[in-house]
């Protein structure tokens, strides 16, 4: 049986996000998307898609009606394994910080919460003030990953786009760690250099794997590269960890040569 994932997509700036995260989540056989939006997500995927609101619903397995707050995600007893919403407006991290569930999206989110599932806020705002802040620091303490996503500025970028890498495996689909590399010009005064910034989960360890995309990716591209990993294995033995290893390591060379 594929594992539920549950995306929503607010109303804030960066419907590419949400694209991209249903797109790359489409070559991955054993998770199935279901998709809920809100009428602001259709106002900004308008402004900011190439893709019109049908387009990237076609990408998820299953997509919701907001108004809907009967449907299957909006029960506990419906197994899922977390949530993510990406952009997430600062209308819905209200929501879903006061339990205020008058729509589909908040109500999925608010049972992500009480089911203890893992739930993924790609905070959209600038600049926060500090009822943003508060909102976000409390969900932090309910265990809610917030992922707002960050632009940079000293890699010196030519384009819009950055280069995203996405890594899942395991038993359970999540996201440990967020390595975030940046290319620089060597501090030896030759070459290209790599700088990196690490966002780890409580208790996990998929930083290693995910420092060596990212900063492969950097390097290469000579660009800001973005690696999310989350390899979850209950159990796992040291001779597993150094399987998982070296298949990771095989997975980079074929990644970078073939891009």
């Amino acid at each position: 049986m594929k594992k539920r994932l549950v995306v929503g997509i607010g109303g804030g700036s960066g419907i590419p996000l949400a694209t991209e995260l249903l797109s790359q989540l489409q070559k991955i056989e054993e998770i199935e998307t279901h998709l809920v939006y809100t009428r602001g997500a259709e106002i900004t995927a308008a402004q900011e898609s190439e893709l019109s609101m049908g387009e990237i619903c076609a990408l998820a397995d299953v997509v919701y009606d907001n108004k809907d707050i009967g449907a299957a995600i909006a029960s506990g007893t419906y197994k899922t394994v977390g949530m993510v919403v990406v952009p997430c407006s600062m209308k819905t991290v209200a929501g879903i910080h006061s339990g205020y569930t008058d729509n589909l999206l908040l109500r999925a989110a608010d049972v992500t919460l009480k089911e203890r599932r893992k739930l993924i806020l790609v905070a959209r705002e600038c600049p926060f003030n500090t009822i943003h802040l508060r909102n976000l620091y409390e969900l932090s303490q309910m265990s809610v990953e917030i992922l707002p996503p960050m632009l940079t500025y000293y890699n010196h970028p030519q384009t819009v786009a950055d280069c995203t890498i996405c890594i899942w495996g395991g038993d359970t689909p999540h996201v440990g760690s967020v390595v975030m590399s940046t290319a620089r010009p060597s501090l030896t005064g030759s070459g290209v250099g790599v700088t990196s910034s690490v966002l780890n989960g409580i208790g996990h360890k998929d930083e290693y794997v995910a420092r060596k995309f990212a900063e492969a990716a950097a390097e290469k591209f000579v660009c800001t590269a973005v690696c999310s990993c989350g390899i979850h294995i209950d159990g796992i033995t040291p001779a597993q960890m150094q399987e998982v290893s070296v298949v990771c390591d095989k997975l980079l060379k074929q990644v970078i040569a073939g891009a």
